[in-house]
C-alpha cells in the first residue's frame, strides 16, 4: 500500500475535517493525489452522502443516487482505478460538526456520528484493516453515542 488517500467529494465539514486530521497525523505524504488518479494504490473514499430519503427534494435524491451508482461503477473490474483501490460511499445520517451543533442546538447528539470515528475508519481502510468490500455503500448508524456500520 502506498498510504496515499484520494477523497472524492470531500467538501464541507467532513471533507475539510478529514483532510486536516490526516495532515496533522502526517498521513498525507507528498501532497494529496489529484483527480488524475495516475498513481498506484489510490483509495477512493467518497464522502458524505446518505441513503436517498429525500421526499420533496427530487434533485437532491437524484444526486445521492448518482453517487451510489458512481461508487458501484468505480468498484467494477474495468473502472480504470489501480489494483487494490477501494471505492466506497459513506452514508451518514448526521455528522457531529460545529455547524450542526450551532444550527441544531436542541437536537439529540447521541445519534450523531463523530468525525473522529470517520477519520479512524479511513485510516484503518487505507492500512488494509477491516476494509469493506469494494463498491460498498457504508451506512453509519449512531445510537446512544455508539456507531455501527451497515454495508449495502
Amino acid at each position: 500500500m502506498s498510504g496515499k488517500i484520494f477523497i472524492y467529494g470531500g467538501r464541507g465539514a467532513l471533507g475539510s475535517a478529514v483532510v486536516s486530521h490526516f495532515k496533522a497525523q502526517n498521513w498525507v505524504k507528498e501532497g494529496m493525489i489529484g483527480y488524475g488518479m495516475a498513481k498506484a494504490a489510490v483509495h477512493q473514499l467518497t464522502t458524505p452522502t446518505s441513503i436517498c430519503r429525500s421526499s420533496g427534494m427530487i434533485g437532491y435524491g437524484m444526486a445521492k443516487a448518482a453517487v451510489h451508482q458512481l461508487t458501484k461503477s468505480l468498484a467494477s473490474d474495468k473502472s480504470g482505478l489501480p489494483e487494490n483501490s477501494l471505492a466506497v460511499a459513506l452514508l451518514p445520517v448526521t455528522l457531529d460538526t460545529p455547524m450542526n451543533r450551532k444550527w441544531m442546538p436542541d437536537a439529540d447528539t447521541s445519534t450523531w456520528t463523530p468525525l473522529q470515528y470517520v477519520a479512524e475508519l479511513f485510516w484503518k481502510w487505507t492500512n488494509g484493516i477491516e476494509r469493506p468490500p469494494n463498491g460498498s455503500l457504508v451506512e453509519l448508524e449512531t445510537k446512544n453515542n455508539q456507531t455501527k456500520l451497515n454495508l449495502h
